[in-house]
């Protein structure tokens, strides 16, 4: 995309560095910042390795992110919802344009649930109630993600997401 790094807030291009709490969590077994898998073993059983190694979901937002293949996305909107679906693992996530709320915290989802509308020709997404086994980069379930699609061109989009978990990061950060 030209830009010398992704990350585009802090303008210094750093992720903002993680919390006490996120980098105890870190060096718990199994607890990597990076993977939901379980890179170590024992594998006694499916449940040990990561949700990506099963080919169940790579997790938001590393779907939208190209790795070796994968880097189509078809996007289709209709009057109250846009779908985006990521040739990678073949998921689809579903953004309800209606106004309606999240779902109430106990439901957690491997995508999370997202609620999207625009401002002007931007589709802005924000995504909640994760899982814990979707972890991106330290975060935890209470991780909030918004995510901006602005068409620059008939076949180009710009994709911006802005994470916010205080429980992980010691600010916001944006890519």
């Amino acid at each position: 995309n030209g830009r010398p790094w992704l990350v585009v807030d802090p303008p210094d291009g750093r992720v903002p560095p993680l919390t006490p709490e996120a980098q105890a969590r870190a060096r718990r077994p199994g607890g990597g910042v990076s993977s939901n898998a379980n890179p170590f073993g024992p594998f006694a059983g499916p449940e040990d390795l990561g949700l990506y190694d099963r080919c169940i979901t790579r997790g938001i937002p590393n779907s939208m992110m190209p790795a070796g293949y994968g880097s189509t996305y078809d996007i289709v909107q209709s009057p109250d919802s846009v779908a985006i679906r990521y040739e990678m693992v073949h998921e689809t996530r579903i953004v309800p344009l209606d106004g309606r709320p999240h779902l109430g915290p106990d439901i957690r989802l491997y995508l999370g649930d997202a609620r999207g509308h625009w401002e002007g020709d931007t589709l802005v997404v924000e995504t909640t109630n994760f899982t814990d086994e979707t972890s991106y980069r330290g975060s935890t379930r209470e991780l909030r993600m918004v995510e901006r699609f602005t068409p620059i061109s008939p076949d180009v989009l710009e994709w911006r997401v802005t994470f916010e978990d205080p429980q992980a990061w010691s600010r916001p950060w944006t890519f």
